[in-house]
């Protein structure tokens, strides 16, 4: 009877949470549509901000969509026990977070329907359109991919799929940083760091969101992960962490080094009001110093740890983000280098910028939406790694 009660209390939290799950889509669709009849006017975007807070969410989503692979290419790439039983749920969330991510960039565009041009008229000099043929193709992979993994006869597949999966995902990542890349006229874009730097930073956001979702799986199973498998990813964790916070401490270093961006990283490290407090004390210190020191203290890294270090990295990537796009922006164009700009149409000015509720539903939908695919499927199909039969390797 206690079993059977226990059941019954998951079945209605499992569709309680996917109630709302539907409503945070609902609720980002009635923004769309908010946006759609009154323009974009009504967000806080503007003229010098067209990148706002749905952007921050759905580069996320997909940056992560594609570092969350890193899990199943170690696994079938380089034949990691531990990491192919992961496999499977790795490359779901893969799926779910690029739907997630892909949407709120096609509601955002202001006329979503446009991207029928976009698909009919392929521009091949624009990194945008590549990045179409970046997105169907890590679509189409990972399902092969999955199919491999998940019919017992094309098992013999699977190392090819995760051959192809491994190195289409460093292409897309590649594509998302050189969007940024291409951008010279902005000074906190416009540099070759920025592809590899976003690969990096692929790897930590991606682990760190699998170990988030991992931890629920077993919590909602009632089983405990094995603590040989928890160190071992948990390390990972941290390798990845270091890499990123120094991509990142590169990519200034070298703005720094230049005359024409040193402006600009005063500006997005120590006097930009906002932008200097989020990324040393939001990225810096609680994305990366908090997350490093829960894992390699002595007498932490136990779940919980791991748990509290994954979603303090997920929330100093958000952070991150939110630095280097709407940061990016706010410092004014240098349209004439070494000349003073001034005149009725705020050049030379700091740019504002405040979201508004309608700019976070619409983000948030993409979390909504990733959640949602994730949780029916892990319903419907078996995706909890099996590590009955886990050879140290």
């Amino acid at each position: 009877m206690a079993t059977l009660s226990a059941l019954h209390t998951k079945n209605k939290l499992f569709y309680l949470l996917l109630a709302l799950g539907g409503l945070m889509v609902l609720a980002g669709l009635y923004a769309v549509h908010m946006m759609e009849e009154h323009g974009h006017i009504i967000s806080g975007m503007n003229n010098q901000i067209v990148w706002g807070l749905p952007h921050v969410f759905a580069i996320f989503l997909i940056v992560a969509a594609s570092g969350v692979l890193n899990v199943a290419s170690i696994g079938s790439v380089f034949g990691k026990t531990i990491y192919k039983a992961r496999a499977p749920l790795a490359s779901l969330l893969s799926v779910a977070m690029l739907a997630g991510g892909l949407t709120v960039l096609m509601l955002d565009l202001g006329r979503p329907d446009r991207i029928i041009v976009a698909a009919t008229n392929f521009n091949i000099t624009s990194v945008f359109a590549w990045n179409i043929v970046l997105y169907s193709g890590m679509f189409s992979l990972v399902a092969v991919y999955l199919w491999t993994m998940m019919e017992q006869c094309m098992n013999c597949w699977t190392k090819p799929a995760g051959f192809a999966v491994f190195a289409w995902r460093f292409i897309l990542t590649t594509g998302t940083g050189l969007i940024f890349a291409f951008l010279l006229a902005r000074q906190a874009y416009g540099s070759a760091l920025l592809p590899p730097m976003f690969i990096v930073l692929s790897f930590a956001w991606g682990l760190a969101v699998f170990h988030v979702v991992q931890a629920v799986i077993y919590a909602w199973n009632e089983k405990v992960l094995d603590p040989t498998i928890l160190q071992r990813k948990k390390n990972l964790l941290g390798i990845f962490v270091l890499g990123s916070l120094y991509m990142v401490a590169t990519y200034h270093f070298t703005n720094l080094y230049f005359a024409n961006r040193v402006e600009f990283e005063h500006f997005i490290l120590f006097d930009g009001g906002l932008f200097p407090n989020l990324f040393w004390w939001g990225y810096v210190f609680f994305g990366n110093l908090i997350p490093l020191a829960l894992i390699y203290l002595p007498g932490l890294g136990q779940t919980r740890c791991v748990m509290a270090a994954s979603m303090a990295v997920v929330l100093g990537a958000f952070v991150f983000l939110y630095v280097f796009i709407i940061g990016g922006q706010a410092f004014p164009l240098s349209i004439f280098p070494g000349f003073e700009v001034s005149s009725t149409f705020a050049d030379g000015q700091i740019n504002e910028y405040h979201p508004s509720v309608y700019e976070f539903l619409v983000g948030i939908m993409g979390l909504a939406i990733a959640f949602m695919i994730t949780t029916v499927s892990v319903r419907v199909l078996n995706f909890m790694p099996q590590d009955k039969h886990y050879i140290a390797d």
